[in-house]
């Protein structure tokens, strides 16, 4: 298999200047490089720069994708958005990685080995970003079921003991966000312990902003601060401006919230009784899905081979047409509507009147060996 590496990372709070592009073009002479973006295919060699100080300068969020099976999603907050306690809490060392530099967290989720080759071709790298970047969103606005999720990938690589426990407890596990959901498939979270997570944990809080709360703010903002927005206005950079206003506001806001940290933590143990339990839901359900399944499939047959009946002539006149063409395919097709023909004598004539019209049939057809094997070998016949 050739190498195969996949770079993309994503600028949100503000858009890269024309001397950030011509930065980023002196490390790579193909990359595709907008204002908002940074993107580059490797076969063979290397990335020219550091994908964390790259992070740290000029990004949002970051994909990276191998095809040794490695796969890594970063994304860059303000300072404000998690605290030390949080960090310290969720943090695990190869799969979760969140370091700190002066102004920001730098989060990292990894998946380092799969058995899934599938997933590591060029088709699968170029989704990720656009399933994985509101990810960063829900955690500005204090949704940290995205760290437990990248906490939960140890539990499937087990790494934790029985009695570890949970880093923190988390509302809404049962009902994740599409980028939640994305970001446990990348990282490979057995969906029978995600499953298992999602039992008894605590509905998401509500998150609604009320007028009164944001007025509330509004009015405590510090002139200085009113003042560096008006500016970015007027300078044409309102997304900067709405970016910047809008994590001040979700830093403050977080800061009213009481959170899940007094609600019991759980076990891996339990976490793990958790996933067995929604194991066998799960295969009950598939159990109950083919049932229902093969009942429909058995009701669409039922009525085929009615209608089939009500015209056994016409059946058997495309029979005799099948086989007058004298090829293999004709006398596949021969036998294909032989065997649905004897089954709808079964339910709905006798068998002794197909083997009747059978043997009529085969009279003038004894000479084609081709066929006769079909019909043998599908049961319908049998050679004298």
């Amino acid at each position: 298999m050739s190498e195969y590496q996949y770079y993309e990372f994503l600028a949100i709070d503000r858009p890269l200047t024309m001397d950030e592009m011509a930065e980023l073009r002196a490390l790579s002479t193909r990359a595709t490089i907008t204002p908002v973006s940074f993107t580059d295919e490797y076969n063979w060699g290397n990335f020219a720069s550091n994908p964390h100080k790259l992070m740290q300068r000029y990004f949002d969020a970051h994909v990276y994708v191998a095809n040794w099976m490695t796969a890594i999603f970063m994304v860059r907050l303000p300072m404000e958005a998690l605290t030390q306690e949080t960090v310290k809490a969720v943090a695990v060392p190869y799969l979760l990685d969140i370091k700190a530099t002066k102004t920001h967290w730098i989060i990292t989720w990894s998946l380092e080995e799969s058995e899934n080759y599938d997933r590591f071709g060029m088709e699968d790298s170029h989704g990720w970003m656009a399933r994985l970047a509101p990810v960063r969103d829900e955690l500005l606005r204090g949704d940290l079921r995205s760290l437990y999720i990248g906490w939960l990938a140890a539990v499937t690589r087990e790494m934790m003991d029985d009695d570890d426990v949970e880093p923190l407890s988390v509302g809404g596990l049962a009902s994740l966000t599409a980028a939640q959901q994305a970001l446990a498939e990348f990282l490979e979270v057995g969906p029978d312990l995600l499953a298992g997570a999602g039992m008894g944990s605590p509905a998401a809080q509500e998150t609604e902003v009320s007028r009164r709360e944001m007025e509330q703010w509004i009015d405590a903002l510090p002139r200085e601060e009113v003042n560096s927005i008006l500016k970015q206005l007027l300078e044409g950079k309102g997304q900067q401006a709405k970016r910047s206003i809008r994590n001040r506001f979700a830093s403050w806001w977080r800061g009213l919230q009481t959170g899940d940290t007094d609600a019991p933590r759980r076990t891996v143990g339990e976490l793990r009784q958790n996933a067995e339990k929604a194991r066998l839901i799960r295969m009950e359900k598939q159990k109950r899905d083919r049932k229902q399944r093969e009942i429909k499939r058995r009701e669409k047959r039922k009525a085929y081979l009615k209608n089939l009946s009500s015209g056994f002539p016409k059946a058997w006149a495309s029979v005799k047409e099948s086989v007058e063409r004298g090829s293999g395919r004709g006398y596949d097709e021969a036998c294909r509507i032989l065997v649905d023909i004897a089954e709808a004598y079964d339910l709905f004539a006798t068998k002794k009147q197909f083997q009747q019209e059978l043997k009529n049939f085969m009279a003038g057809h004894l000479r084609r060996k081709a066929l006769i094997q079909r019909l043998v070998k599908a049961g319908i016949w049998k050679e004298e």
